[in-house]
């Protein structure tokens, strides 16, 4: 099946500005860049054939919405026993939450590259609807709305996630530091 000129259109102006925000959000989900790309040309197909019946108001959402789905179904097929619902009681009960410029030496620039790797690692160690959550409003720039939308959430739901992941970080950055 080949795509109409319309819908290649469509895509052209809706899902290409967005690619690299797509590959952020599947690569911290998946962890793997390899399966982030995977995850992206599946959410670019899915979008393609998408376009072929609608025009989309919010292209930058609706496109990481698909690519949310498309990352949570890999990762449930990658591992069926996984719980991808941890939320606050599993970072309570493992005790991680509790009730730029550039550098100018070359000193500066290794401990800033050691604490991105820490942050990444924090992020990661994140339950996924906090990770996504905060990837969402961080990476990609998403409203609370626009989150809630692509996450089938209400927005009080959305704001009480992105206040526990920022608070789950602050935890881990202090023990780390």
């Amino acid at each position: 099946m080949t795509a109409s000129e319309t819908a290649r259109r469509r895509f052209n102006a809706s899902v290409l500005p967005h690619l690299d925000a797509a590959y952020s959000l599947a690569n911290f989900l998946c962890g793997n860049g390899a399966d982030a790309e995977d995850i992206v040309q599946d959410s670019c197909l899915r979008a393609l054939s998408a376009l072929e019946t609608q025009s989309i108001e919010q292209p930058r959402a609706w496109l990481l919405t698909i690519v949310r789905n498309a990352s949570l179904s890999f990762l449930a097929r990658k591992n069926p026993r996984s719980r991808l619902d941890a939320d606050i009681g599993d970072l309570e009960s493992d005790g991680l939450l509790q009730a730029g410029d550039p550098a100018p030496d070359a000193e500066a620039r290794m401990i800033a590259a050691d604490e991105g790797a820490m942050l990444r690692k924090a992020i990661a160690g994140l339950p996924l609807a906090l990770r996504e959550t905060l990837l969402m409003r961080v990476l990609s720039g998403l409203s609370y709305r626009e989150i809630a939308a692509a996450t089938d959430a209400p927005i009080g739901t959305v704001m009480s996630r992105l206040a526990r992941a920022r608070a789950a970080l602050a935890t881990i950055w202090g023990d780390a530091k």
